[in-house]
């Protein structure tokens, strides 16, 4: 059992810690995007260095007290909102904020885990380099989240998830050890990969406080075209003509689906559309090429390729850098559509490329069969993840199917699992999918991941409640 972060814990840590570390508990702490969690009081702490986190964990190990790690705030399945147990202390990595090392020969950058995606987007950038990893939520998200996440994003396709972008890390582990991992070497085999164990454990083996993170040279010229396809076959099928014509130099390739840009038109009338009339699929297709290569003729060899074989009807192909950012935001504003449409059920979904057709299909009909929805199923078609939300029908509220939300859930997650696919692609699984991972998980790994947990933490300190269940 752990015990709460009363007045006299309080009193002790603030006679450790400098007093800028302290930080009144505002309300968005204690709230995520969704506004399905509302945490509890808390003791909000915000260190400057690693030694004060450290601090902060090594008289939270004495006392078993918790300990929430706090990133941007982004999370979408509750990982960084406790609601339950005693007191607990949210550790804000908000102060640690600082661009370490820009090495450009290197393609690396050594930043703190507070610093915020598109800043480090814009130091990458001043270093004419890519930091390729981005997300609808880079103006807030946190570096160190996205690697506690594992954070995957538009950029997954060429670039890979947060867990490839990594080299080396700087934690605290939850007895208060520092580990100085922040190497910048890209082969290094000398025993377990402790980085990839913490990537991904959405704070509850230890707190990432610096990473040393890849960089890429700036694509020299780039392209992006919006292509209507009939069906999501033809869109895995136009996929693979991308990857054959054009190697490595497909930035992204997302689907969206006519729901999806209804709901624009519902909720962002001002949102400019490029199609007269909503076709039932299609994707955004972005390249990233070479100085000798043309992006535009890159895209129209592709278009008439496709049409040759029946596989797109329609298309705009950008022709401006302003062009290619309002396709990209239509694209981007159809997670701010769903908000406030507001979803009975979100599903952060993934599967094995070539059961997504039929996965789309079967779980259509199989919502049918549970009532009159909408479904706005999109997301990054390259690797695999679809965001499938299901909608009440128009003119209704989501409040109205509340005693819905588990056999919709249950409905899309039961045919993922069939389809050898996984119910959380890239959000993670916080507090909301603990019981997914209990129902869908392997129970060897299972079984591995709790053996881990009482191994780093045997107090069972680190974000209790997020990933495994609390131990009684």
């Amino acid at each position: 059992m752990l015990n709460p972060a009363d007045d006299a814990f309080e009193a002790r840590l603030r006679q450790l810690l400098p007093t800028g570390a302290f930080r009144p508990l505002e309300p968005r702490y204690l709230e995520e995007p969704r506004g399905r969690y509302h945490g509890a009081d808390a003791l909000l702490v915000a260190p400057a260095t690693v030694e004060e986190v450290a601090t902060i964990l090594r008289a939270c190990h004495a006392a078993r007290v918790g300990v929430i790690p706090y990133g941007g705030g982004t999370g979408l399945v509750g990982g960084q909102i406790d609601q339950d147990g005693p007191r607990r202390v949210i550790v804000s990595l908000e102060r640690m904020a600082a661009v370490r090392a820009v090495l450009p020969n290197e393609n690396v950058i050594v930043a703190e885990a507070g610093v915020i995606l598109q800043d480090l987007h814009a130091a990458a950038e001043a270093a004419d380099r890519l930091f390729p990893l981005s997300l609808a939520s880079k103006g807030s998200a946190r570096i160190g989240g996205n690697l506690a996440t594992n954070a995957g994003g538009v950029g997954v396709l060429r670039y890979g998830n947060a867990r490839d972008l990594c080299l080396g890390l700087e934690a605290v582990l939850p007895d208060g050890a520092i580990w100085h991992g922040l190497t910048r070497l890209r082969k290094d085999n000398t025993g377990y990969d402790l980085r990839n164990l913490l990537i991904g454990a959405e704070g509850t083996l230890g707190i990432i406080t610096a990473a040393a993170l890849k960089l890429y040279p700036r694509p020299a010229r780039e392209g992006t075209a919006i292509l209507a396809v009939s069906d999501p076959q033809a869109a895995l099928t136009l996929l693979s003509m991308a990857q054959a014509q054009l190697g490595q130099g497909i930035n992204a390739f997302e689907l969206m689906s006519r729901v999806g840009l209804d709901f624009l038109a519902e909720t962002l009338p001002d949102q400019r559309q490029p199609f007269a009339a909503p076709p039932p699929w299609c994707v955004l297709i972005d390249l990233g090429l070479s100085a000798d290569q043309d992006p535009q003729e890159a895209l129209e060899q592709l278009f008439v390729a496709a049409d040759a074989q029946g596989l797109v009807h329609d298309g705009v192909i950008a022709q401006s850098e302003a062009q290619r950012h309002e396709l990209w935001e239509l694209r981007e504003q159809i997670p701010e559509a769903n908000r406030r449409i507001g979803a009975i059920m979100s599903h952060d979904i993934s599967l094995p490329l070539g059961h997504i057709p039929e996965f789309i299909d079967r779980a259509g009909r199989a919502l049918a069969a549970l009532g009159n929805f909408r479904i706005n199923c999109f997301g990054h078609l390259g690797d695999g993840n679809l965001h499938y939300n299901v909608f009440p029908p128009q003119g209704h509220d989501r409040a109205e199917h509340d005693q819905q939300r588990g056999a919709v859930k249950s409905c899309v997650h039961d045919l993922v699992h069939a389809m050898m696919g996984s119910v959380s692609a890239e959000h993670g699984i916080g507090r909301l999918k603990t019981g997914d991972l209990e129902t869908y998980g392997d129970p060897v790994k299972l079984a591995a991941m709790r053996a881990i947990k009482t191994a780093l933490d045997p107090h069972g300190i680190m974000n209790p409640g997020a990933m495994l269940r609390e131990s009684s």
